[in-house]
């Protein structure tokens, strides 16, 4: 056989068996790595099967339900998709933006009570942007469950 030739089928077999390396580390473990995002209505649905995934829960933070401790940095709200309802609990701060009635996507797992502890709080915004008009401060653009300064 021609030592050009030998050559040629050698680097080929080579290349051949990195790619085949680097596509079984790529996804060899790619399902256990995978995140799903799931609507409440989901979530709820697919009970016993739903505790302990690692899931992103998405929908809106619904009226009245957002408990904001500051001292234990517990916050504690409602996510809605309109046909189903999930408890959420986090521990730290909430993103400044954080409010009812915004979108929101937070990532953690259903526990055995029936409470989706997230720990990983993110919120849908538009992305416009507005100026601030003629005297407007930035702390009366944004809504925050922070308080005001001085109060």
């Amino acid at each position: 056989m021609n030592v050009a030739l030998q050559r040629k089928l050698g680097a080929i077999a080579a290349i051949g068996t990195v790619a085949a390396v680097l596509g079984w580390l790529s996804f060899g473990t790619m399902g256990e790595d995978l995140v799903y995002y799931w609507s409440p209505a989901e979530l709820i649905g697919k009970g016993d099967a739903a505790r302990d995934a690692t899931v992103r829960l998405g929908g809106l933070v619904e009226a009245g339900s957002v408990e904001w401790d500051p001292n234990a940095q517990r916050l504690a709200f409602r996510l809605t998709d309109g046909k189903a309802s999930v408890p959420c609990v986090g521990q730290g701060a909430p993103p400044q933006m954080f409010r009812e009635g915004i979108g929101a996507v937070v990532e953690g797992r259903m526990d055995g009570e029936g409470v989706f502890r997230t720990s990983n709080v993110l919120i849908k915004h538009s992305n416009e942007y507005r100026a601030p008009t003629e005297g407007e401060r930035p702390q009366d653009m944004y809504k925050s469950l922070m308080p005001p300064e001085g109060t």
